[in-house]
């Protein structure tokens, strides 16, 4: 299937949930509703049947993208088996009333950093993920994660997580396993390795390739090295190529080039290719969506499977080094950077290249720290509040930092206009980036709490840049689609059923940039696998998610 070619009824106009009185759609759901309890007027197939579970009179957005429709959803053990209008007798163990509530397939995170936290037994049910609506989480983005995925996945399936999980296998983590943090191009045998690595992890049952060139030492290869890994993944069927690009903003080749750099590997790998947190960061970039857009289209145009994700904030979430320090002070790992910071003879040029850098992301005051594990208290506060209460300059508390032990930070560097500019196109899906944590860790950013209703909530309900329709399928039916996740991502007979039922006057994101620890809200059932992970709008106390191998999709 060429997902390029595929046509989605995804208009620019408000949907009809928006369009009409929020009191006339829950009325023609009810009235739908009473039509078929009390006088039997519209029948099914399903007339006498029983089921486990019986979602009668919501509002169905059923992940395709098409206009929403009141409709009924049964399910039997982990699938759907019947969607639409169902008989007034049928009957169920449970039977919930989602009048004036939206029903839509579970979201599926395309970019997430939670397999840390799901090998914690106390994060494992991920209660921030499922807040969100997400039943599915894609792991191992940007190259990362480990280079033989089997004790990985099995360790997470011994947990039993609370949410499904797809893994990836990473470049950097495969580089880094052959030839640690050099600066170098690799050695024929040294790329022969990593080969075997890309090898095993897809047939073991990864679903594709990640990359994340921005970071080392993903940072130190050529565009070849990373074909010749996605040509032995795409020799498996369904795989795909996601990349945190080379560069977002101007550091070096430019944010166009690096999507070109995406598009290049799709097309030599002949393999689908998504450029994953699509963004335009630092004021410089602002306004370079457009050009990044049409650089996307041409590459759909010419035939190519070219995608995109994002999450919905002008804020990004990443580490102090990756944002400021040069690449080549990195080469060799954290002691050998530690070293040349605290070089007296290095470190004024360092530092000159690193005001650059602080330049590029808006200045001292668009960073704030939110885990600093050397002093704590400095989380939640900006780089140049840090700097004025040390009486420094700016980076030169930035190198203070870095030299005992770095700190994760909040960037604040993306304009309003150009993120409402990639959420607009049909090829752009959803993810966090997020963490999974204790909620009493650090200030994590507040994308891993509310990613996907502030999508739904701000974007679509509120703002319209979007419609409802749209918000869900890019946020289940397309990623699905995309990532060939098997009967996943909609509601439909067969589907398993990961279903959401949302509260639409209540669904929303709470977390903030000061007080990221926030659940969303909204969310009053969710089922994993057929099975309540909310219930009530409250989590229950057993986990139903699973891994999910590409070789294996039942």
């Amino acid at each position: 299937m060429t997902f390029a070619k595929i046509s989605h009824p995804l208009g620019s106009a408000p949907s009809l949930a928006l369009r009409q009185p929020k009191w006339k759609t829950r009325f023609c759901c009810a009235k739908l509703h009473s039509l078929v309890l009390g006088f039997g007027l519209i029948c099914s197939n399903a007339s006498g049947e029983t089921y486990d579970v019986l979602i009668r009179g919501g509002q169905l957005f059923d992940g395709t993208g098409s206009p929403w429709r009141c409709a009924d959803v049964a399910i039997v053990g982990e699938r759907i088996v019947e969607v639409g209008p169902i008989a007034a007798d049928a009957t169920a163990k449970q039977v919930i009333d989602a009048r004036g509530k939206y029903v839509t397939p579970g979201f599926i995170d395309s970019h997430s950093h939670a397999a840390p936290g799901i090998l914690d037994p106390k994060l494992a049910a991920a209660e921030p993920i499922l807040y969100q609506g997400i039943t599915t989480v894609m792991i191992n983005p940007d190259g990362g994660g480990p280079a033989e995925l089997l004790p990985q996945l099995a360790a997470i399936d011994k947990q039993t997580p609370g949410v499904n999980v797809v893994p990836l296998i990473g470049h950097n983590a495969v580089r880094i396993a052959v030839m640690g943090y050099e600066n170098r191009a690799p050695k024929p045998d040294e790329l022969d390795r990593m080969k075997n690595y890309v090898r095993a992890a897809m047939e073991l049952g990864a679903f594709g390739f990640s990359s994340g060139p921005f970071y080392t030492p993903g940072k130190y290869s050529k565009t070849a090295e990373i074909i010749e890994l996605a040509k032995v993944a795409a020799k498996f069927p369904g795989a795909f190529y996601t990349s945190h690009i080379r560069d977002e903003s101007n550091y070096d080749v430019g944010l166009i080039k690096a999507i070109d750099e995406v598009i290049e590997i799709s097309e030599a790998a002949k393999m689908p290719g998504v450029v994953t947190h699509i963004k335009a960061l630092g004021p410089a970039m602002w306004g370079k969506s457009a050009e990044a857009i049409e650089h996307i289209e041409a590459a759909r145009a010419r035939g190519l499977e070219i995608w995109a994700d994002q999450y919905a904030y002008t804020a990004s979430g990443t580490s102090l080094q990756a944002s400021l320090v040069p690449g080549w002070v990195q080469e060799g790992g954290i002691a050998a950077q530690t070293a040349r910071l605290t070089n007296s003879e290095q470190r004024s040029g360092i530092r000159k290249e690193m005001l650059t850098n602080l330049e590029r992301r808006g200045g001292a005051h668009s960073i704030m720290i939110r885990l600093y594990k050397a002093d704590h208290s400095l989380e939640g506060k900006r780089l140049d509040e840090i700097a004025r209460d040390k009486v420094q300059e700016p980076i030169d508390t930035a190198i203070d930092l870095l030299v005992k032990g770095g700190a994760a930070i909040i960037s604040f560097n993306m304009g309003d206009k150009d993120l409402d500019a990639f959420m607009r196109q049909p090829w752009t899906m959803t993810c966090t980036d997020g963490a999974l944590v204790p909620l009493d860790q650090g200030s994590e950013h507040p994308r891993a709490y509310g990613a996907f209703p502030r999508k739904l909530r701000r974007y679509a309900m509120e703002r319209g840049v979007i419609t409802v329709e749209q918000a869900v399928h890019t946020s289940s039916g397309l990623t699905a689609s995309v990532f060939g996740i098997k009967d996943r991502g909609f509601i439909r007979p067969g589907a398993f059923a990961d279903v959401l039922v949302i509260d639409p006057a209540t669904v929303g994101d709470v977390a903030t940039y000061e007080k990221p620890a926030a659940y969303a809200t909204g969310m009053v059932y969710v089922f994993v696998n057929g099975h309540l992970a909310i219930a009530n709008g409250k989590v229950t106390n057993e986990r139903f998610g699973r891994v999910l191998l590409r070789n294996k999709r039942d």
